[in-house]
């Protein structure tokens, strides 16, 4: 009987990354093969045995893709003993979607002969079932080409033992939730530093800006239920075989009051043992300079 074998399916629309992923998971030793047609994948698996990770580019430019085909490809692999499958969308806002492929002067690859603000909406609609199904999602909408490798790598690098990677995330109320989170917690019922003329500018990375949010006399026991919970689901978790845990704080700006609970958070957790890894969306928003490919 054949191995099983890792396989993580990369797609999503063009310009939000997918190409730059599947090179981060060749650095971190899959075997990668880019735009191969659907139907030679079962194929490639009844192919000698090997323990090498496979990362496969899969997007509406394979000349045999269709959104049924992926997903019955998808159902396939998931009901073969030798395949242990993964889909990773990496998924972007239009409006930066339609930056990228103005500051590239590329034609978009599903509507060459229209705008590419039709390929853009085109392609979303194509491929909206299959992000629907995917395990993994990630949003490059405010990450450049580090950040992003730095998400992959969270997600797909390999690790000895049976790890629980536990992400924490500040953002703001006003343009959304992330996308992908397993847990949120509204901070808004928080003192709020944007009224303090001396605080306004800094955010709560800031220590002053940490002390003026931990004085709210319902910062204590907030704090403190958040962090037993976690304490308790982690372990569950981990025996349940979850690799991976997203845990989002939000208040109104997502500069102050979020980002003072989630630094808390994440050391207490931190200091617990665990492997956690942090972002502040709004203030990465602020220092992006360079795009993801």
């Amino acid at each position: 009987m054949k191995q099983q074998r890792r396989i993580v399916l990369v797609t999503g629309p063009s310009g939000a990354g997918r190409t730059t992923a599947i090179h981060v998971l060749e650095d971190l030793g899959f075997e990668a093969i880019d735009n191969l047609p659907m139907g030679l994948l079962t194929r490639l698996l009844d192919g000698p045995d090997s323990d090498q990770p496979m990362a496969l580019g899969i997007d509406a430019r394979n000349r045999d893709f269709s959104t049924i085909g992926f997903i019955e490809l998808a159902a396939c692999l998931r009901g073969m003993d030798q395949a242990d499958l993964t889909i990773l969308y990496l998924d972007c806002s239009d409006d930066i979607l339609l930056r990228r492929f103005s500051e590239t002067r590329r034609r978009h690859p599903v509507a060459v002969n229209s705008s590419p603000e039709t390929g853009v909406r085109q392609e979303k609609e194509l491929l909206a079932p299959i992000r629907e199904i995917a395990d993994t999602l990630i949003d490059t909408s405010a990450l450049n080409v580090h950040q992003l490798r730095e998400e992959v790598e969270r997600w797909f690098a390999p690790q000895s033992g049976r790890h629980l990677a536990v992400s924490i995330e500040s953002f703001s109320y006003k343009r959304g939730l992330p996308r992908g989170l397993d847990m949120v917690f509204d901070c808004r019922f928080l003192a709020n530093p944007y009224w303090r003329p001396e605080l306004r500018a800094e955010d709560g990375r800031n220590p002053d800006v940490a002390r003026y949010v931990q004085s709210d006399a319902n910062y204590a026991p907030f704090f403190d239920r958040v962090v037993d919970l976690l304490k308790l689901l982690l372990p569950a978790y981990r025996a349940e075989g979850k690799a991976h845990l997203s845990v989002a704080f939000g208040c109104t700006g997502g500069q102050h009051r979020s980002v003072a609970m989630a630094e808390a958070v994440a050391k207490a957790l931190a200091e617990e043992g665990q492997q956690v890894a942090i972002r502040h969306r709004e203030m990465e928003r602020r220092s992006l300079n360079v795009r993801p490919d």
